[in-house]
C-alpha cells in the first residue's frame, strides 16, 4: 500500500511539474493548476518578451520625461530606479510645470538580453543596449517581476563602459546562471555587498578595488567634509529588502556581476555667523523645512559590481539620485 501511495505521489508530482512548465511558458495554458515555480528551474522569460519589456519601458520613460509626470512610467519602474526617477520627475515638474523643455527621446539600440534560468521569485533578466545619451557607455537595466500576471519593471539602471561588461556563464541553450544572495564562492556574497559598500565608504578597507566609485569617492568626501564655516557629514546605509534586493549573474571566470542598492545622507551644517550654500532649484524642489543652519540630503544609489571568485570587488558603475532633503 505504501508503495502504491508513493507511485501515486510521484505521478502527481510529474503532472504538477508539467503544469508549472506550461504555465510559465504560456499564460493561456489550460487544464493545469497555476503553481509559481518555486522548485522548477526555468528561463525567467523569453527573448521576445524581454525585448517587449525594454520597448515598453523606453516608451513610458520618454513620456514621463517629456511631461515631467512620474505617473506615466510608475508602472514600469521599481526599487532604486523608481526612487531616483520619481524624485527627478517631481523636481522637474515643480520647476517646469509645462513639461521638460530639454526633452530628447531616449533611444536604445543593439539590445542584448541575459536571461537566467532559475527557480522561484522574483523572475528577472538583464538588458544592455547602446543609448543616444551617456556617451559611449552601455545602458544596463535589470527587469523584475513577482508574478506571471505582473508587468516587468526596471529595478536597476547603470551605465558602464562596453569593455567592462563581462562574459556570462550560459548553458547549451544560452540561458545564464543566477548567483544566490548567500553564495560563498565569490569574494563577497551578493547579499552582503550593500553592507560592505556602506562600511567601506565610512572606514575604507581592502574589500573594494580603487576606482571612481570607491577610493576616489572617499577622497572627494574627505576634501569636502571640512570647509571654512561649513561642516559636511555622511551616513551610508545598506538597502537589501524587497525590490531593492541584490541580483547577480555568474561570469565565465567564476565570479559574479552584482546589482545592488545603497542609501546615503549628506548633512551640511554652517558655523555660527555663516550660512549653508544655496542649493540648486532641483534640490530646493525636494526640500522640506527652512534652510537656516543645516541641510540634510538623502540619496539613493544603485551600483553594479564585479565580485571575483577571489580578490577585490570592482564597482563598475553607479547612478545616484537625490530623493529628498530637509532644511533646519
Amino acid at each position: 500500500m505504501s508503495r502504491d501511495r508513493g507511485l501515486r505521489r510521484l505521478r502527481r508530482r510529474r503532472i504538477l511539474d508539467t503544469c508549472v512548465l506550461v504555465t510559465a511558458l504560456s499564460l493561456t495554458a489550460s487544464g493545469c493548476v497555476v503553481v509559481h515555480g518555486e522548485r522548477v528551474v526555468l528561463p525567467t522569460t523569453t527573448r521576445a518578451e524581454a525585448a517587449e519589456a525594454l520597448a515598453e519601458f523606453t516608451a513610458a520613460y520618454n513620456k514621463a520625461d517629456k511631461a515631467y509626470d512620474g505617473s506615466l512610467d510608475a508602472g514600469h519602474t521599481t526599487g532604486a530606479l523608481a526612487d531616483i526617477d520619481s524624485a527627478r520627475l517631481k523636481a522637474g515638474r515643480a520647476n517646469s510645470p509645462q513639461g521638460n523643455p530639454r526633452h530628447t527621446p531616449l533611444e536604445l539600440t543593439d539590445a542584448r538580453f541575459t536571461i537566467p534560468a532559475k527557480a522561484g521569485w522574483p523572475r528577472w533578466f538583464v538588458a544592455d543596449a547602446d543609448g543616444n545619451k551617456g556617451g559611449a557607455a552601455r545602458w544596463l537595466l535589470v527587469f523584475t517581476r513577482d508574478a506571471l500576471d505582473e508587468p516587468w519593471e526596471a529595478a536597476y539602471l547603470t551605465l558602464i563602459a562596453p569593455d567592462d561588461i563581462p562574459e556570462f556563464t550560459t548553458d547549451e541553450d544560452g540561458w545564464a546562471e543566477a548567483v544566490p544572495a548567500n553564495s560563498a564562492d565569490v569574494a563577497v556574497p551578493p547579499g552582503e555587498l550593500s553592507q560592505e559598500y556602506a562600511a567601506f565608504l565610512k572606514d575604507g578597507g581592502d574589500v573594494f578595488a580603487d576606482g571612481p566609485h570607491t577610493s576616489s569617492w572617499r577622497a572627494a568626501r574627505a576634501k569636502k567634509s571640512q570647509r571654512p564655516g561649513l561642516a559636511t557629514q555622511y551616513i551610508d546605509e545598506p538597502v537589501t529588502n524587497g525590490d531593492y534586493a541584490p541580483l547577480a549573474l555568474r561570469t565565465k571566470d567564476g565570479g559574479a556581476l552584482v546589482f545592488f542598492t545603497t542609501r546615503h545622507f549628506e548633512k551640511q551644517t554652517a558655523a555660527a555667523g555663516a550660512s549653508v550654500p544655496t542649493p540648486n532649484k532641483d534640490v530646493l524642489a525636494l526640500t522640506t523645512g527652512e534652510i537656516k543652519q543645516s541641510l540634510t540630503m538623502e540619496f539613493v544609489s544603485n551600483e553594479v559590481a564585479l565580485a571575483p571568485a577571489d580578490g577585490a570587488v570592482r564597482v563598475l558603475g553607479r547612478i545616484q539620485g537625490l530623493t529628498s532633503a530637509k532644511g533646519e
